[in-house]
């Protein structure tokens, strides 16, 4: 059959393979135990069936909204396919926004139900009973006193009107609105992107034209489904017929990737970074032999260069340091990692390098909820990859650069619209069909191909008093490369001389470090205003500086004992720098930075 509709995916499925199995998720047992529980392309359609049922009797229509807010877990695709079979259109949020978001975004979009997964999140949303006139009820996914608990609301359903449910399905249009995903951003009220069947069907379409899944293969989930880009991820496994287990949780990816052993997994570049630290950390314990051949190794991956022979010496020493250092990598990711998809931020070009070298893909892509969401993006091929570049456009997706340097894009991807805002839309896309990304761009040649380069966002850029444009992201990307330096942001202004930055260091590399020096690690905020640690850090930034003009280089900082949060309102759920938050929680240090009388050490 043409698929038209998400739901579509997975009716073509039952169809083919009703009784192979598709979602995992680990199950808490009668003893407290806690074991993989499955679940078939059937009993998916089943349960999602069983919720299109429970969502008729609510008397719920075509175009009405509901709202997921909950961690990753089968119930919570078969809450977005039962409501889409109905046309009913799914509005999901993140867990950790503020109550002041839920009550904008459900006000917003006129939320009539919300599904909810623990107590947690219920208990940020059960005070908007009182407060949005609009929202009917609330269901939870785990079992809460005093909330009706989907899974026993659904054991009750013995019988499901197909025929009811199948018209519903009927009149489903591919240009209706499948969902509205509100954009956190870094500033004011979030945007609700309207996305229709057609946008998203037609990026996943291209997405698997360029990467090579392989049916009956695993994954392993955890980034937020709530997120444009894993629900795009979860659609397209149900397409392509990836096996999905849902990570218990963040602290347990470890664990369960060993449990799993994926084929492929996306994740952000944090994630990674984090196992690089924690082989680093490994490897700086070491000692003798072992610590040089560790080193050795590191040595050999920093200089791989993807898609280029580099001769049999090269070669010789490669297979020396995969097979007795590299080997490890691949065992801490399952030990059958094909390729991992990494967005939302910039990845260090030397851990691309390092993980490639080790024999894992790493692929770097680029989108936005507006363009549901993949744009552009890197192949497996390490011909058809550039390093630090977000890779070449999907088929059907135009990419140009505007005059400014403005990455605009147009194709069937890209959003119906902002809800309730026609102005803003009217902002970012223009009478052409051109939308605007609002990320400054440029192409780079490789391999004969061209590869588009993010250089930074176009509300951040700033000039100097000697009127020179800094980049922000850019060396910001560039200064957390170092080991010692966990997150970092660039400021400055129009009045300022030079720049300056705020620095939270990797705290466990600087005890690491610490302990080495013999230098008492208990006390953050003592140590940080050690000379030593001052003295490291201008040695870093000194380092990297070498990268940069003279005006772009940082003169000062000032280095910050806490590491920067999505609960504490300083990140977005996809661990962008909220920058005016930053700036005004920390206006004095700033301030500091840019008095006279500062030593360049802070």
């Amino acid at each position: 059959m043409e698929v038209k509709r998400l739901f579509d995916f997975l009716t073509v499925q039952v169809e083919s393979q009703p009784e192979a199995i598709f979602l995992s998720a680990k199950d808490v047992q009668a003893d407290g135990s806690k074991s993989w529980k499955d679940y078939t392309y059937q009993d998916v359609q089943t349960l999602s069936d069983k919720v299109s049922q429970l969502l008729l009797h609510t008397g719920l229509q075509k175009g009405d909204k509901i709202a997921i807010i909950s961690a990753n877990r089968p119930e919570w695709n078969f809450t977005d396919i039962g409501s889409q079979q109905l046309g009913i259109i799914n509005v999901p949020m993140y867990p950790s926004i503020s109550e002041d978001d839920y009550a904008f975004i459900f006000k917003d979009a006129g939320i009539q139900f919300a599904f909810v997964g623990d107590a947690a999140i219920l208990k940020k949303v059960q005070p908007l009973r009182d407060k949005i006139s609009g929202l009917k009820g609330i269901i939870s996914f785990d079992k809460i006193a005093g909330v009706p608990c989907l899974k026993e609301v659904l054991d009750k359903i013995e019988t499901v009107d197909t025929a009811r449910i199948s018209l519903a399905k009927n009149a489903v249009e591919d240009e209706d609105i499948a969902t509205i995903i509100y954009t956190s951003g870094t500033t004011g009220n979030p945007k609700g992107v309207m996305l229709t069947h057609a946008n998203i069907v037609s990026d996943l379409t291209a997405v698997s034209q360029v990467f090579p899944f392989l049916e009956g293969e695993r994954s392993l989930s955890f980034l937020p489904l709530c997120h444009s880009f894993e629900r795009a991820v979860f659609f397209a496994y149900l397409m392509l017929g990836i096996h999905v287990y849902y990570a218990e949780s963040l602290d347990t990816i470890a664990e369960n990737l060993k449990e799993v052993q994926p084929y492929c997994f996306t994740t952000v570049p944090r994630l990674l970074e984090k196992v690089y630290e924690k082989i680093l950390a490994k490897g700086n314990a070491l000692t003798g032999i072992s610590r040089r051949l560790f080193f050795w190794s590191m040595k050999v991956g920093e200089d791989y260069e993807l898609g280029v022979s580099q001769g049999i010496v090269y070669d010789i020493k490669l297979y020396i340091a995969r097979k007795l250092v590299f080997s490890k990598w691949q065992e801490a990711l399952g030990g059958r990692v094909h390729f991992i998809v990494t967005g939302a931020a910039a990845m260090q070009p030397r851990l691309i390098k390092l993980f490639t070298a080790a024999g894992v893909h790493v692929i770097e892509g680029y989108g936005l909820t507006e363009t549901s969401p993949v744009l552009t993006t890197n192949r497996v091929p390490e011909r058809e990859r550039c390093v630090g570049t977000i890779g070449m456009p999907l088929p059907g997706v135009e990419i140009r650069l505007a005059e400014d340097g403005e990455i605009i894009a147009r194709g069937k991807n890209v959003m119906k619209g902002y809800y309730n805002r026609p102005d803003l839309t009217a902002e970012v896309i223009d009478n052409d069909g051109w939308f605007h990304t609002g990320d400054i761009g440029t192409w780079v040649e490789h391999f004969g191909q061209h590869f588009l380069k993010i250089t930074d966002r176009k509300k951040e850029l700033f000039k100097t008093a000697g009127g020179k444009y800094i980049a922000p992201q850019a060396i910001e990307n560039k200064m957390k490369e170092s080991a010692y330096i966990e997150q970092l942001m660039v400021v400055g202004g129009d009045d300022k001389k030079y720049i300056a930055a705020l620095i939270v260091p990797s705290f466990q590399q600087l005890s690491a470090w610490a302990a080495e020096k013999n230098i008492p690690a208990n006390d953050m905020n003592l140590l940080l205003q050690k000379p030593e640690v001052l003295t490291l850090f201008q040695k870093e930034t000194d380092h990297y500086n070498r990268h940069f003009g003279k005006w772009e280089q940082i003169k000062k900082f000032r280095l910050l004992p806490q590491e920067w949060t999505v609960e504490s309102g300083q990140l977005t759920p996809t661990m962008k720098l909220k920058r005016k938050v930053l700036q005004e929680q920390f206006k004095q240090e700033i301030e500091a930075l840019f008095a006279e009388n500062q030593s360049s050490i802070k």
